[in-house]
């Protein structure tokens, strides 16, 4: 487990650091292109966490189909530039607890893929920590293996169809997109207005 690409962004309570990891290797099934990840938020502060939320996305070439025990994230409430999404509900965490959750996802490899882990106040107010958008890939695409094995942390190196590596240039431009992405989510989600801004204000009173 890697806690690579994570960042914090609004500040915790105080005695509170959150902290999300992901499996550091995962394998694509080249038939059904799925794939398992592993997904861990932990509190390694001195006092308990308040209600929090993890939300698991994916991006392009990764899609999220599953996180055991939570909710799908409908796709008009998607972060900008996401394809797929899930929200866990964590309620409090104690100090020095973590919990994990099995990620059910596929990965087209013709395509760069990411996964992105902000961990919330429970009604998306305040974004205490993201892990991404971070991608998995190999530098060494095996189409015609049963399996292509994929690093965290390590941008992919798409095929084609029939097994050929695309030119160098698509790749670098896939990656310029999905950054400008993955910037666009962690801005927003330093003030939570990607996602309270779904919601109906509420009247006091």
């Amino acid at each position: 487990m890697s806690g690579k690409g994570g960042k914090a962004v609004d500040e915790a309570p105080a005695g509170v650091e959150l902290t999300t990891m992901l499996s550091e290797r995962i394998s694509v099934d080249n038939s059904s292109k799925e794939t398992k990840i592993t997904a861990a938020v932990k509190n390694d502060g001195s006092k308990e966490s308040g209600e929090i939320r993890l939300l698991v996305v994916g991006f392009d070439g990764l899609s999220v189909k599953d996180v055991e025990g939570c909710a799908k994230i409908p796709r008009n409430d998607l972060p900008d530039g996401s394809n797929s999404g899930f929200s866990c509900t964590l309620g409090e965490l104690a100090a020095g607890a973590s919990t994990s959750y099995a990620v059910t996802a596929t990965y087209d490899m013709s395509k760069q893929g990411k996964i992105c882990l902000p961990v919330q106040a429970a009604d998306g107010t305040k974004t205490y920590w993201q892990q991404g958008p971070v991608p998995f890939g190999t530098n060494n695409p095996s189409p015609n293996a049963p399996a292509t094995p994929l690093l965290l942390g390590t941008d992919n190196r798409p095929v084609t169809p029939d097994g050929d590596e695309l030119p160098r240039t698509g790749p670098a431009e896939q990656v310029v997109a999905l950054g400008a992405a993955g910037a666009a989510l962690i801005s927003a989600g330093a003030t939570g207005v990607w996602w309270s801004q779904r919601r109906p204000a509420r009247k006091a009173g």
